[in-house]
């Protein structure tokens, strides 16, 4: 299977368990794996045979940058389910949701989740067993 990756992914959001997240925002960065067939893209040069990746980056702003969740957990899980609904040539896909300024007195890169969904045969969302 191919892979398209898209990195450093910067949003501002509203996330976060805590009352000054939701009301202050912070930045948020996503990255993502995709896996998919890019034979056809690669030999013909077509557009039409891949994924439009700033049509793809305007979906993860749109979850990224909409109604706030209390879990970044959560957030790379709309993302996945988003991007996964949006573009039915992925089979497999990993979002990496960092928090680089958590509201904690430690000093450090930040927090990162990554989770990694897959297309099942019929179709179904389902997470990858490695």
């Amino acid at each position: 299977m191919d892979k398209m990756k898209m990195k450093g992914m910067s949003f501002y959001g509203y996330h976060g368990v805590f009352a000054e997240e939701n009301r202050l925002g912070q930045k948020f960065i996503v990255d993502l794996e995709l896996s998919l067939d890019l034979d056809a893209a690669s030999r013909n040069d077509d557009l039409e045979q891949t994924i439009n990746y700033a049509e793809l980056y305007a979906v993860v702003k749109k979850i990224v940058e909409g109604p706030p969740v209390k879990l970044i957990e959560a957030l790379a899980g709309a993302i996945a389910s988003g991007v996964l609904d949006a573009y039915t040539m992925i089979h497999e896909l990993t979002v990496g949701v960092t928090k680089p300024n958590p509201p904690f007195d430690i000093h450090f890169d930040g927090v990162t989740v990554e989770l990694t969904r897959k297309r099942g045969a019929d179709g179904a969302i389902m997470r990858s067993e490695s």
